[in-house]
């Protein structure tokens, strides 16, 4: 599993301070379609391995950051290049709708 899972300490240098662009999955384990989502996301770790960091964030234990970035419905995705949401997606959706996003990402650079 290629998925980092990040909290309320290592969120600042893991994800904002990214050198190559972050998306992270706010999820919690009681959710049905987050746990759907798991395997897509970790098929898409391995896949953009080096390019695209990808983390998990549970947000009943991270309710601070969950909040900052006014997170209200899970699974929700969020995007991020040199600290800043530039994308998102919430729900559960198919791995091709997430590699897309992610293709749109990369093209950016």
């Amino acid at each position: 599993m290629n998925v980092i899972k990040v909290n309320n300490e290592n969120f600042q240098e893991e994800v904002l301070g990214s050198e190559k662009p972050a998306l992270v999955d706010f999820y919690t384990d009681w959710c049905g379609p987050c746990k759907m989502m798991a395997p897509i996301m970790d098929e898409l770790a391995g896949q953009y391995i080096g390019q695209v960091g990808i983390y998990k964030l549970d947000v009943s234990t991270n309710t601070d950051i969950a909040s900052q970035f006014g997170i209200s419905s899970i699974p929700a995705f969020l995007f991020f290049k040199d600290g800043q949401v530039v994308d998102n997606i919430v729900g559960a959706v198919p791995k091709e709708v997430v590699e897309e996003k992610i293709q749109s990402f990369l093209k950016q650079d």
